[in-house]
């Protein structure tokens, strides 16, 4: 646990003990309603000059924070003027982690199992009947979708803004089958709703949108953001109640530090076993249709696509990987250097190569740690 999230994790602790015991529902209320903490506007002289450089090199613009914890200690904390350690920051597709993360909880206890059919009713009387939990994790369903494209055709565009955007869900699992689940690698966005979907089901089975919001948004203070000290968290849900799992969760650059230093202590904050070792094995794993990706994370190895547009393989560490988003968020795991990196902030997807670049620099600024 770093020093920022002691203070926060007990509170967030007292807060989750309360609501299991059906006690605080106005003191959460007025907890959450809480604004952020004040905004720095500057920062301290910085002793890493490869942090620094994604503020000052004009190719990285717009970086708006970077978090470094080395062995789970703060060695370096920057913000761009008019961010600071109050400012909730959105994930983009990071979410996607943290939908993961709850899905991996929720096997532990029992409730969904990888190599099973999804429980997905509206498939159950066609070819997607046979796609699997962990298929979906590997962005590998065969199930037809258009992460990309025009926006009148993007199905992720549509379902967030657009047409399809009151029933997230009903958008993702109404697409049809394409291909043989497991035999190709698609990454999208409806996939992960549908993921989302499944944990809302699991933990509040049903209920009403109302219902099903408000049961998630306790499983996840309960179950993660309160034990991993991400007291920060707030995550955002469709006008049907389903999470944007995929998409739209927001956490202070400090809180993202903290979900990263959850997988690179192996699922323990604080002595607690908050996601088992053998889940962050497994999203850590390649997916057999693209070894550059695990169980909703990116990972630091070569692409199927061939494309270098998620780490930074050819420079290294192998055994990086990271939640990632949308216009550069990046959380970075690396635990042979025993080293969390977050960057958030505002890039084109087309001109993000500097941006991986100055990571990887700051990334191998820090050596291997010996076993």
């Amino acid at each position: 646990m770093t020093g920022w999230t002691k203070t926060a994790a007990r509170s967030s602790a007292l807060l989750a003990t309360a609501l299991v015991a059906g006690l605080a529902t106005t003191a959460l209320a007025q907890e959450l309603a809480r604004p952020p903490a004040g905004i720095a506007v500057t920062a301290p002289v910085s002793g890493l000059p490869a942090a620094d450089a994604l503020f000052t090199d004009p190719a990285c613009k717009e970086t708006r924070a970077v978090v470094v914890l080395l062995d789970g200690k703060p060695v370096y904390e920057r913000y761009a003027p008019g961010y600071g350690p109050g400012t909730r920051l959105i994930s983009w597709s990071m979410a996607k982690s943290i939908t993961s993360t709850l899905v991996g909880i929720l096997v532990a206890d029992g409730k969904l199992e990888l190599d099973t059919p999804a429980p997905v009713p509206e498939w159950r009387k066609d070819a997607r009947a046979k796609i699997t939990l962990r298929q979906l994790l590997h962005m590998a369903s065969g199930v037809k979708h258009e992460e990309l494209g025009p926006p009148e055709r993007s199905d992720t565009n549509r379902a967030l803004f657009a047409d399809t955007s009151a029933d997230i869900y009903r958008a993702a699992v109404a697409q049809p089958y394409e291909v043989p689940p497991g035999t190709r690698f698609e990454y999208n966005t409806l996939t992960t709703h549908i993921l989302a979907r499944i944990v809302a089901d699991a933990v509040a089975p049903r209920a009403t949108p109302e219902a099903r919001k408000r049961a998630t948004r306790e499983f996840i203070l309960t179950r993660l953001a309160g034990p991993a000290g991400m007291t920060s968290m707030l995550c955002e849900f469709d006008p049907a109640g389903n999470l944007y799992g995929g998409s739209l969760c927001h956490a202070t650059a400090r809180d993202w530090a903290a979900f990263g230093q959850l997988y690179l202590d192996n699922g323990v904050v604080a002595g607690r076993q908050v996601v088992r070792p053998d889940w962050v094995r497994f999203v850590r794993q390649p997916s057999p249709a693209n070894p550059g990706y695990g169980g909703q994370f990116w990972l630091n190895r070569p692409l199927v696509s061939g494309k270098d547009d998620a780490l930074f393989h050819r420079a290294g560490p192998a055994d990086a990987y990271a939640a990632l988003g949308h216009l550069g968020q990046y959380v970075i795991i690396v635990p042979s250097k025993r080293l969390v990196v977050v960057r958030l902030g505002k890039t084109q997807d087309e001109n993000l190569q500097p941006v991986r670049d100055a990571l990887a620099r700051l990334v191998n600024t820090f050596p291997t740690v010996a076993k």
